[in-house]
């Protein structure tokens, strides 16, 4: 059974720094991508940033680039999302997910294009 868990979320004043990380188990296919996603009230789920494994790229949506990083750490099975400058509207709960290497066609900045998601973890920012 698939389980992703999310940690390091918490609260920080704007212009601050954040390290969320997520650590997935049981997994036993190949994976193709690890993604960050986010939800603030009211909104939708929104594409933060992934990183697609057959590409060997990072993505990020412009919103966050130059301040957010997503890295990896194989060994532990984990995916990190660094987050820099931060501002009150990064507020959100944020969300990691994967998806097998045989969807590698499906959007990567898209919730459809993974298959299991961890239960998220609160950033709030101050402003």
């Amino acid at each position: 059974q698939v389980q992703l868990v999310e940690s390091g979320g918490g609260l920080v004043q704007a212009g601050g720094s954040l390290r969320v990380s997520c650590v997935a188990s049981g997994v036993t296919f190949s994976t193709d991508a690890m993604g960050w996603f986010r939800q603030a009230p009211g909104k939708e789920r929104e594409f933060v940033a992934a990183w697609v494994f057959s590409g060997g790229n990072p993505y990020y949506p412009n919103f966050v680039k130059g301040r957010f990083t997503i890295s990896r750490d194989n060994a532990k099975n984990t995916v990190y999302l660094q987050m820099n400058s931060l501002k009150a509207e990064d507020t959100a709960v944020y969300y990691c997910a994967i998806r097998e290497r045989k969807y590698y066609n499906r959007p990567y900045d898209r919730q459809s294009g993974y298959d299991y998601w961890g239960q998220g973890t609160q950033v709030t920012v101050s402003s």
